[in-house]
């Protein structure tokens, strides 16, 4: 796991370090001291540190007068031993809603597992970004059934293109207008 760095072709657009409405303003990285782990498995020291144990994150790309983030997601999202969503919800999203982000992509193709607890965080998310929606890309196809199991997907919007989606050979804003009128179609907006 190592090996598996956040997208990094974006870097020229924007660097969440170097952003002062980010919630890793000022972090500083290190290419070769790796001190974050998933279980037993080091990880790559690019991926941001939420406060969970399983769930890191890298903010890629940020547009305030957008309103939107996109978010990729490593290791395993565990709310039943962990409460991720509520990690996630406190030490990033909030702070980002609070800085006018109502709509989220979420990119989750190294996601591995996701493990339920109840949804109150994820309907919390949900009502505060009232004009906006969350959307996630390429997560694995047993996460998004465990997210239906649970009733979780009713706030996210999923499936169909957003499954498999060459995200990586577009340019964020570029991304953005494609999912946003996946999202639009689809929630009939």
């Amino acid at each position: 796991m190592h090996t598996i760095e956040p997208y990094y072709r974006w870097r020229d657009f924007y660097l969440a370090e170097d952003d002062p409405r980010s919630p890793f303003y000022g972090k500083e990285y290190s290419e070769f001291y790796f001190s974050d782990t998933i279980y037993d498995h080091v990880i790559h020291p690019q991926w941001d540190n939420i406060g969970s144990t399983t769930l890191f994150l890298k903010l890629i790309y940020a547009d305030y007068e957008a309103q939107f983030a996109i978010i990729e997601l490593m290791g395993e999202w565990n709310d039943t031993l962990y409460n991720d969503i509520q990690t996630l919800k406190r030490n990033i999203i909030d702070h980002l809603v609070d800085e006018g982000i109502n709509r989220f992509i979420l990119i989750g193709e190294n996601v591995l597992n996701f493990h339920p607890s109840d949804d109150s965080y994820y309907e919390e998310w949900y009502e505060d970004i009232e004009e906006g929606w969350i959307a996630t890309l390429n997560f694995r196809q047993h996460v998004l059934e465990d997210f239906g199991n649970e009733n979780i997907d009713q706030y996210f919007v999923t499936g169909g293109n957003l499954n498999d989606m060459a995200w990586r050979t577009r340019q964020p804003n570029e991304l953005f207008v494609l999912v946003d009128n996946l999202v639009t179609k689809r929630l009939g907006i």
